[in-house]
């Protein structure tokens, strides 16, 4: 799906998301090797990797979250390398000791070749051994078809906007799709409503062991949290860490 269209509402939804953040430090501290993003997005990530001393490269499909990236950077005073590009078919020179997915870069994959032609392209892209860590939400998800506020107000320029979204869920195809309504209140009372939808298929525990598996990597472990506990029925999240086979 294209984000351009809605990267400053993605940029303000998610700027202060910190959950993952010293995971993923520590981790590339560890490896050392240069680390490669996938799905870096508005730079969250990637500027805090950065900040901390690491080699690092986005990898983003949209312009439009670029631009919001290059812009944390000025802000920050960093130098990000970004590069636009499609994790199924993006080719670069470059082999990384360490690529990374956070925050559900891989439910944009739609399908199963979809997926498997992302996981060996970024094996492709991995050092001998190198290591592909990653997390995905566990797919539980509320009342769907019913109109949700779920606390996204943002205020700016003495404007304020409130989102709102509904959700419908195909357990069959495995996929989420959330319709959010942008509604900006300008001082003068005037509403201006932006739409946008968002398309994702969520993954299973098991099914993602095989298709790392089949894609050319060791079993991984798995975890449900970032601080390493494991995957239970309370769990919100799931971590995959793996090495490259060969």
């Amino acid at each position: 799906m294209n984000y351009d269209d809605f990267a400053d509402l993605y940029d303000h939804q998610y700027d202060l998301y910190r959950d993952d953040l010293h995971f993923y430090g520590q981790l590339s501290e560890r490896v050392g090797g240069p680390v490669l993003e996938i799905g870096s997005g508005t730079g969250r990530v990637t500027a805090y990797l950065a900040r901390r001393g690491a080699t690092v490269t986005g990898l983003e499909p949209s312009g439009g979250m670029i631009a919001y990236a290059q812009a944390r950077a000025v802000r920050e005073k960093l130098r990000l390398n970004i590069v636009q590009g499609d994790m199924k078919i993006f080719a670069l020179e470059q082999r990384f000791a360490l690529c990374i997915a956070p925050f559900n870069a891989l439910m944009h994959l739609y399908t199963p070749n979809e997926q498997l032609q992302a996981l060996e392209n970024i094996r492709s892209h991995l050092e001998s051994g190198g290591q592909f860590v990653f997390d995905l939400s566990v797919p539980r998800y509320g009342t769907t078809n019913t109109v949700r506020h779920e606390g996204e107000t943002f205020y700016a320029n003495g404007s304020r906007t409130d989102v709102v979204l509904v959700q419908r869920h195909d357990e069959v195809k495995q996929g989420i799709v959330t319709e959010y309504s942008a509604d900006t209140t300008a001082p003068d009372g005037t509403l201006k409503r932006r739409h946008y939808t968002l398309t994702q298929r969520y993954y299973h525990r098991y099914e993602v062991e095989w298709l790392l598996r089949c894609a050319g990597f060791e079993s991984p472990r798995v975890a449900g949290s970032f601080q390493g506990g494991p995957l239970d029925s309370g769990s919100e999240v799931m971590v995959f860490q793996t090495r490259r086979k060969g």
